[in-house]
């Protein structure tokens, strides 16, 4: 399967080997060499796994990352770095990385890693492919989101948040559970992300002159499905 990957690397011979070694396995690269380009190209969703250099200049690859998944986007990351401490890579995986990689590295380990993400990919959406809450579906195999026929765009983040209420219907779920299963995060990162994107995804599902579907349980979290 051919895949579109970014890369994200200051050193142009360590790009070198990726563009070649990634194009040869038959996949389809582009290449940032520092991180505000780089993070100005993975917003364009455009790509199904992103290469991304630890250290680099005008942002590095840390801040990229967090910077990536608050808003949203949950493209598969794996992270290439000279730094292999264990704090680092925790640290790495915290930020929502999918996989850490040290340098020097050979290319077909990277390219196993990247077909294990692939793999996990496709088994997560393999048992079950459509999900429906009321006159509410959506599709795990083509991400496509439906009420009452008409169909709703939402970004990846958006769409792993609703399909996590979707699993979990009628039940109220806390921040907390959301952080740990949507955002990967195993502490409160101390911001409003989890509200704002229950709001914006209020606003997309909740169509005028339908009855509301997601709705806040004050003090507890919120719970997807028809009025209590």
């Amino acid at each position: 399967m051919t895949l579109r990957i970014l890369i994200i690397e200051d050193d142009a011979a360590t790009a070198d080997f990726l563009v070649e070694g990634l194009e040869q396995a038959g996949h389809g690269t582009e290449w940032a060499a520092d991180g505000l380009t780089g993070l100005d190209r993975a917003r364009s969703g455009a790509h199904d796994c992103i290469i991304l250099d630890r250290l680099l200049p005008g942002m590095d690859g840390i801040t990229l990352l967090q910077t990536h998944r608050s808003e949203g986007r949950d493209t598969a990351v794996i992270i290439l770095s000279a730094i292999g401490s264990t704090d680092e890579r925790v640290r790495g995986l915290r930020a929502g990385a999918d996989d850490y990689l040290v340098k020097p590295f050979a290319i077909s380990e990277l390219l196993a890693r990247i077909e294990a993400l692939r793999r996990r990919e496709i088994r997560s959406s393999a048992v079950t492919t459509s999900l429906t809450c009321g006159d509410l579906t959506i599709d795990l195999l083509t991400s496509a989101v439906d009420r009452g026929g008409q169909a709703i765009a939402l970004p990846p983040r958006a769409f792993r948040l609703l399909e996590y209420l979707m699993r979990n219907q009628h039940q109220v779920v806390t921040r907390k559970m959301i952080l740990e299963e949507v955002w990967r995060y195993d502490f409160d990162p101390g911001t409003n992300v989890i509200d704002v994107h229950i709001s914006n995804l209020r606003k997309a599902i909740d169509l005028k002159d339908m009855p509301p579907l997601l709705h806040t349980v004050r003090g507890v979290g919120y719970r997807l499905g028809s009025p209590s």
